[in-house]
């Protein structure tokens, strides 16, 4: 089963910024369809793969910080080839 998940990462903290950057070059090396824009990160690819990519990263993310936020949708499909028909 394939899945699409949109992240949207959020050190709450003065030195956010790499925290960002980090995670996302952790994303890109994970050998899964990634695409970023301005407001967030989208991950695609089988459910399992995904998620124990997912699940490894965010606790890494989360360990190297004092706190964070992170909000994630996840969508039944893998969207990575949508492209607005308007």
């Amino acid at each position: 089963m394939d899945i699409s998940v949109e992240l949207t990462f959020s050190p709450l903290q003065d030195d956010f910024e790499q925290h960002i950057i980090n995670f996302i070059k952790k994303l890109r090396e994970c050998g899964l369809t990634v695409l970023e824009n301005p407001l967030s990160t989208q991950v695609f690819g089988s459910y399992d793969e995904v998620m124990n990519v997912l699940n490894t990263e965010i606790k890494i993310a989360f360990e190297l910080m004092d706190r964070g936020l992170l909000f994630m949708k996840i969508v039944k499909s893998d969207r990575s080839d949508y492209e607005p028909h308007f």
